[in-house]
């Protein structure tokens, strides 16, 4: 999608991270949009068995979500979060993945407990929808 679509989807996405987590909470990847670094988690690569390979190769990913000094990297999709999140992991740099769908829905007020999983502390028990309030 990143190369595919180019910066018109990227803008739509930024706007939508932007509006959930709030401007001042958003942090920028340099290079970013359509110039932005690939994870090494997609076509295939996350199930190619190539382990060490794959994760030497998402090094540059790892670094560029650690430069940000971020405490959060929300990822687009399944793989990308799956390589992202062991990056973290095997790197040591202790940044939470987040699918956008998580950070939506927990927006949203309608993540279930189960959904938290991959939620730091900061964030598993937020509730931020009041349905007793919302009409």
């Amino acid at each position: 999608m990143r190369k595919t679509f180019g910066d018109p989807i990227a803008e739509d996405l930024r706007f939508v991270v932007k509006t959930i987590v709030g401007e001042e909470n958003f942090v920028d990847m340099v290079p970013n949009r359509s110039n932005n670094y690939c994870c090494g988690g997609g076509g295939g690569f996350l199930q190619s068995g190539y382990k060490e390979q794959r994760l030497q190769y998402g090094r540059l990913k790892d670094q560029q979500i650690q430069d940000t000094k971020a405490t959060y990297c929300i990822a687009g999709c399944h793989n990308c979060h799956a390589q992202i999140h062991e990056l973290s992991e095997h790197y040591g740099a202790g940044y939470q993945v987040v699918h956008i769908w998580t950070i939506l829905c927990l927006a949203m007020g309608i993540l279930g407990p189960n959904e938290r999983e991959y939620l730091g502390d900061d964030l598993k028990e937020v509730d931020v929808f009041h349905p007793e309030t919302a009409f």
